[in-house]
């Protein structure tokens, strides 16, 4: 089976993607995993520090590596959004197979100086971890929303720099890399969002050789993803659309079974909608694009 740094690695070199897909329950993992497994994908869970502090930092770890072991199945784990050095540090030592330190709100200096922390303490596990690093704000929260968030690097003025891009990376040494190209976290209710700055992208893939991360890629239209993957994009964070998903089919099924308590019955049909979501997104990410 191959490793995570040789599962991006593979996907990077044939222009496809790996799909990240974010979890806070057990019937989410579930069809997520479903949605892999029928398409033999590999596959990221992601966790991040709300969702592992509900779930169980060692808890979600013991998860995926209990579905790694029992199927052989590549799929792992990563510590999305953590905000601080020592949340970092918690997921490296509990067995993570990535973490992202998110310092998109910190000033160049500040974020640099952190993100190498965090990879100097990586490394220092003995364990082949990867770090990712963020350059670019692009809001916090997956939220179905009627405006673009407030503060997100839109403009093409606002986004990451090819020269910027450059310095992070070599000061760093960072294992993967998100710049601000023009997504953003969550969704809009009544439109796709706005269209990533593949331009933008493309120079950035260019002149940077560490693989590529797009973020909010909820609510960006496929063809948009399909360009942002065929002009540099090895990793691709669905989070808004399955949460969205799943709690729609979870009130439904409430509605059609008011007297049903059993959780397992209630969720069942949570489970199939987010199957199918992820297995869209996993064809779409894994296509010849």
């Amino acid at each position: 089976m191959k490793t995570l740094r040789e599962t991006i690695g593979w996907a990077k070199e044939n222009k496809i993607a790996v799909g990240h897909f974010n979890i806070s329950t057990l019937d989410q993992l579930s069809g997520i995993f479903q949605a892999a497994r029928a398409l033999t994908a590999p596959v990221i869970i992601g966790v991040s520090e709300g969702e592992r502090d509900f779930i169980g930092i060692h808890q979600s770890v013991a998860l995926i590596r209990s579905l790694r072991e029992q199927y052989d199945y590549p799929i792992f784990l990563n510590a999305d959004h953590t905000y601080s050095v020592e949340r970092c540090k918690e997921a490296v030592d509990a067995g993570f197979d990535s973490v992202i330190f998110d310092g998109a709100k910190l000033s160049m200096e500040e974020n640099i100086k952190a993100t190498r922390a965090v990879v100097e303490y990586a490394r220092a596990s003995g364990r082949d971890m990867l770090v990712e690093g963020e350059l670019g704000y692009i809001g916090s929260s997956s939220e179905v929303r009627d405006a673009l968030p407030a503060g997100a690097a839109l403009a093409e003025g606002e986004l990451t720099t090819v020269a910027d891009a450059q310095r992070f990376v070599a000061e760093t040494g960072i294992d993967l890399f998100s710049p601000a190209i023009g997504s953003v976290h969550g969704m809009l209710r009544s439109m796709p969002d706005p269209d990533l700055n593949i331009g933008r992208l493309a120079e950035i893939a260019a002149a940077v050789k560490t693989p590529l991360v797009l973020h909010g890629a909820s609510g960006l239209r496929d063809e948009n993803v399909a360009e942002a993957i065929r002009s540099g994009i090895s990793l691709v964070h669905i989070s808004t659309e399955l949460r969205v998903a799943w709690r729609n089919a979870v009130k439904l099924s409430l509605q059609q079974q008011e007297d049903e308590v059993a959780p397992y019955k209630i969720l069942r049909p949570a489970v199939t909608e987010v199957e199918k979501v992820a297995e869209k997104k996993l064809a779409l990410f894994n296509a010849k694009v």
